[in-house]
């Protein structure tokens, strides 16, 4: 098999959207060849009923997803097992198909780990996401559907929005996401209060009883976020992910001034937020930590500050299709070595500990 680092090496040479389209093409194509793909799940997928949970009624066999943004059009779900996945967010989709901001708008900050996205929610829109997801739907690990407004959507109508999403995505995923929280929609963020949640879950819990989440961004006040995560909550939110990437861009040395940054950088912004939502919030629904994530010892960390699920994205850049084995297989040995014979012994250790 090609080692990762010697594969890495040539794929950072190429633009880092190009490489990533190489990347889809790669994991389109796994389940083609069967051999590949079952020697992959083999090595890669770890299915310990230590780490297995049942949470919104169906069951994730190890704690670690793949976070929305790479799998915008639900074309390599069939591939996410043989990367080691316990389960895979797919999005962040937009009613109508929208092209995404110009070009260039994905950079590496390669000595810091980290990405920098301005993506734009480029995604081909719901009707033909719809059609490729009823194809894998249901598949072996739980399929989460995030969802956006459209970028050329008046503000008075984005209610209307997520409305056709939430119909679309709601009777063929596992749970929905709202994304209120990326940098790269225009006012999107202003979204982020209460008046709005409100009416937006309120809307949500009159269409369906399937588990929504509101993924939030890592850059406010923590008063802010538990306010808002609270209202969430109060108003039928089965969950809360926590956090999308960051505009502060103090985090890498040579940032652009657009987008928003993720990957290694993120790590320690986004773990105290949500410890501090974690603290209020934890027993009360179901909290799903992301940013920065990409070893065990940083899941870890996440799954006893609270965290019943981890999610990665960037961090499959930088340490490649081993890298959910090898947290997983970390997660196990933390576990041993602390004496928890499951997971959800670790799952908000801290703050038990601390009562």
């Amino acid at each position: 098999m090609l080692n990762y680092e010697t594969l890495k090496k040539v794929l950072f040479k190429l633009d880092p959207e190009n490489a990533h389209h190489f990347a889809v093409l790669g994991l389109r194509a796994l389940p083609y060849i069967p051999f590949l793909n079952d020697y992959m799940i083999k090595k890669n997928y770890i299915n310990d009923a230590k780490l297995s949970q049942e949470l919104f009624g169906v069951t994730f066999s190890n704690p670690v997803g793949l976070g929305a943004g790479f799998d915008k059009n639900a074309t390599m779900i069939k591939g996410m097992m043989a990367l080691g996945f316990g389960y895979t967010e797919i999005g962040t989709m937009t009613p109508r198909p929208q092209a995404g901001n110009p070009k260039p708008r994905l950079f590496r900050h390669v000595d810091e780990k980290s990405i920098q996205n301005a993506m734009g929610f480029n995604n081909q829109g719901a009707y033909a996401v719809v059609k490729n997801l009823k194809k894998v739907y249901p598949f072996t690990i739980p399929v989460g559907a995030n969802v956006g407004k459209n970028k050329a959507t008046p503000a008075e109508h984005t209610l209307s929005d997520y409305k056709t999403l939430i119909n679309k995505f709601k009777d063929i995923s596992d749970y929905l996401v709202i994304n209120i929280s990326s940098p790269n929609t225009p006012n999107l963020r202003d979204l982020q209060n209460e008046k709005f949640i409100s009416e937006l879950f309120i809307m949500a819990k009159e269409l369906t009883d399937k588990p929504i989440l509101l993924k939030i961004a890592p850059d406010m006040e923590a008063k802010v976020a538990i306010d808002l995560c609270t209202s969430a909550i109060n108003n039928g939110a089965a969950g809360i992910i926590a956090t999308n990437t960051t505009i502060d861009y103090s985090l890498v040395s040579n940032p652009k001034e657009i987008g928003g940054i993720s990957g290694a950088v993120l790590a320690d912004k986004s773990y105290e937020l949500f410890k501090e939502i974690a603290r209020e919030l934890y027993g009360k629904t179901i909290l799903i930590s992301v940013g920065g994530i990409s070893d065990a010892k940083e899941a870890y960390r996440r799954l006893k500050a609270g965290a019943s699920l981890v999610q990665s994205l960037s961090g499959l850049i930088f340490e490649g299709p081993s890298m959910v084995k090898n947290i997983n297989e970390g997660i196990l040995e933390l576990m041993k070595k602390d004496g928890y014979n499951n997971i959800s012994e670790v799952i908000g250790a801290d703050l038990k500990n601390n009562d």
